[in-house]
């Protein structure tokens, strides 16, 4: 197998090298998987996807929470030349359905918890196959799969350039884009990644992301396989539970990686200021600007968050801060990748000046080679190679890049540009804040003004003024809100990130008394 597909069925090799060594564990179920059993149930899963008619090309689908069936399943459509389909669970099914009908999968793996929206999936979408995952039941659909294949499929010769997945991104506006990432991008990610982080074969991740996202599947759980480490997945992130588990020293847990939002929620937690967090070599942290109030917070407990930049169309590795750069450098996102370019533009396409904010480029074997079924957009995103991405950046005089904000984030008030994030960071300053969110929204004498929506700290108060007067001393006038609204909590999609075209559905609209 492993002579035949040598690029990236990792667990093929690390079987020869370290058979006996954890591959991975499984945290909710107590399950843990060697190198040499995950290879035999990645042999039977591909084995028993072949006896239902699969192969090259044909597209695998997954709904379910984060478990070790993911990798397998991944593992296994390599072996088949098959396309894995990973879907978000949060999604209704009519936001399903368009995808399933796009990607047209021949079978979908599903957890027993999603047993009824996989029952009508399969009816509205000509679904061929069900297979249900049930880890409280050793006969289920799954697991009775696997034991009845042995036999091992025919090696296939692909190349880096073939199919892997296809992974939806989110959509703000239509439906989703179905991001193409290739065996190659896989590669190069754990390349890219793997150096900088210092993984290794004794690395051990704690996985908290949902696997059915880039930043689950790739930061750094597929680099860790690479390397031959270890990674312990979470079913659903909590923020005590995840901070006893960095502190267990029998777990030894050496590296993390998050979207901002679980790293701000363990550190509000009651248990931080306590645990141990003595084995973390490196914690990464991306997906969204990152708060400097968090970035100060972990560092004042000697952890400095590794923040780095990247998306799905880029495996998602695009920069990252090297851990010797993370605190003469708080908050930037690093420099590009070793096998990848970056440039900032300006709405002319020409490259800024050093300092200058515009918008990220990407090129490298590490970028979609587009997008499923939609020639259209994937002419549109690229521009002689490059990438847009659609991130407002600028890059300081060493190469360092910041990244500033989402494009669609940015609103523009009486000419200026105003870019959340950076008001954002300013609000989190006051201590009574749990979380902040700043939106623009209409305004007739200034066109768009910023709305601070916030959530309050258990117990705590804080008056709109007080707000507005702590950002007038910190901030230009027209970076400061006009108004502000309280909320029990921001919407946020799976990965953690916050909803704004949520918060602009919900406050558009809203009249706010002008700031004199």
């Amino acid at each position: 197998m492993s002579a035949a597909i040598p690029y990236f069925d990792w667990i093929a090799h690390h079987v020869g090298r370290r058979p006996r060594q954890l591959a991975i564990g499984d945290l909710a179920t107590g399950r843990r998987f060697t190198y040499a059993e995950l290879h035999e149930r990645t042999d039977r899963l591909a084995a028993a996807l072949a006896a239902r008619g699969l192969g090259r090309g044909d597209r695998v689908a997954i709904l379910a929470p984060n478990c070790a069936e993911f990798f397998e399943l991944q593992t296994a459509c390599g072996r088949l030349g098959a396309i894995m389909l990973p879907l978000n669970w949060r999604l209704t099914v009519p936001e399903l359905d368009y995808i399933l009908n796009d990607a047209s999968p021949s079978i979908l793996i599903h957890d027993i918890s999603f047993a009824a929206q996989a029952s009508e999936l399969k009816s509205r979408c000509k679904i061929a196959h069900l297979l249900e995952i049930d880890h409280n039941r050793p006969d289920s659909d799954y697991e009775r799969a696997l034991a009845s294949e042995n036999r091992v499929p025919e090696p296939l010769a692909l190349s880096l350039d073939d199919y892997a997945m296809v992974m939806y991104t989110s959509g703000t506006t239509g439906h989703p884009k179905g991001a193409i990432i290739t065996h190659g991008m896989n590669f190069w990610n754990a390349v890219n990644l793997g150096i900088p982080a210092f993984i290794t074969p004794a690395t051990v991740q704690l996985v908290v992301l949902p696997l059915f996202h880039t930043g689950g599947l790739n930061c750094y759980a597929n680099p860790v396989l690479h390397a031959g480490g270890a990674i312990l997945i979470m079913r659903a992130f909590d923020p005590g539970q995840a901070l006893a588990h960095i502190g267990d020293p029998a777990l030894g847990i050496t590296h993390f990686f998050g979207v901002p939002a679980p790293y701000q929620f363990m550190l509000q937690h009651p248990t931080f200021a306590s645990t141990d967090l003595s084995r973390l070599k490196i914690c990464g942290v991306g997906g969204a600007p990152c708060a400097l109030a968090i970035l100060e917070g972990w560092a004042a407990r000697g952890v400095p968050l590794i923040q780095g930049w990247g998306m799905t169309e880029t495996s998602p590795a695009g920069t990252m801060l090297d851990a010797a750069d993370a605190v003469r450098k708080l908050g930037s996102a690093g420099r590009a990748m070793m096998h990848t370019d970056i440039r900032i533009i300006d709405d002319a396409g020409h490259d800024v000046a050093r300092g200058g904010i515009g918008e990220l480029l990407i090129k490298g074997p590490n970028v979609t080679p587009g997008y499923w079924n939609k020639p259209e957009a994937t002419a549109k995103a690229f521009t002689d190679g490059w990438l847009h991405t659609g991130d407002a950046a600028r890059m300081d005089d060493e190469g360092f890049v910041y990244i500033v904000d989402r494009w669609k984030d940015m609103y523009i008030s009486g000419g200026e540009n105003v870019y959340p994030a950076e008001v954002e960071n300013v609000l989190f300053q006051l201590p009574q804040l749990a979380d902040a969110a700043v939106i623009g929204v209409p305004d007739a004498r200034w066109g768009e003004v910023g709305k601070a929506v916030l959530v309050l700290k258990p117990g705590q108060t804080i008056e709109p003024g007080e707000v507005i007067a702590h950002c007038l001393k910190r901030l230009a006038k027209f970076k400061v809100p006009q108004s502000v609204a309280f909320a029990d909590a921001l919407p946020r999609n799976a990965t953690g990130k916050v909803l704004k075209r949520e918060l602009r559905t919900q406050f558009v609209g809203a009249s706010a008394p002008a700031i004199s």
